[in-house]
């Protein structure tokens, strides 16, 4: 492959070798679709989550896309993920009205429980941690959104607890799990 940025994307983004029979509907329904790049990108993030590389390089060879175009596209709209994401995802709102109501002090709370910072994964794959332009929910600020549900308005202690409720109910399902 000829993509100048090959070398920044296979140390800045993972792997694990996809099954990319999964894209074969996908490509197939789109291949003499002109226009059909996003569209593409978006239902192959939906069959696996975020964006393998070796499905980018399918989906430019099957397109007849040069990989410089997908790669482009992938890594200019935020909705898309060149690596795995958590169980879940928290989207940490940073908008004005969050940001002038403390966004800045969660964000470091929730980055000192979790330990990581925003845009990384916990080890044990149960949360990750992206900040975002806006969530649309000014009125709940300062306010993060955790698998589609909203919080806030939030302090710092009461994002840390909603993280550890989670944290317990996983703990819980998989002891439970481990039983049955």
């Amino acid at each position: 492959m000829g993509c100048c940025s090959q070398g920044y994307l296979e140390k800045n983004t993972e792997d694990e070798q996809a099954d990319l029979t999964l894209l074969d509907r996908v490509l197939k329904e789109y291949k003499n679709q002109a226009g059909s790049l996003v569209t593409v990108l978006q239902k192959t993030q939906e069959i696996y989550g975020y964006l393998p590389l070796s499905a980018l390089r399918q989906i430019a060879c099957y397109l007849q896309v040069k990989p410089a175009r997908v790669y482009g596209v992938a890594t200019f709209y935020t909705q898309f993920r060149l690596n795995p994401v958590g169980k879940h995802l928290i989207l940490l709102c940073q908008g004005t009205a969050c940001h002038v109501n403390g966004s800045e002090r969660i964000e470091t709370a929730l980055s000192r429980e979790l330990k990581i910072k925003p845009g990384e994964t916990t080890a044990d794959g149960l949360f990750t941690l992206s900040n975002v332009a806006c969530l649309g929910c000014c009125s709940l600020a300062p306010v993060m959104m955790i698998d589609g549900q909203a919080y806030g308005p939030l302090t710092t202690d009461r994002a840390v607890s909603v993280i550890k409720d989670i944290r317990a109910r996983e703990q819980e399902s998989g002891e439970e799990g481990a039983k049955a």
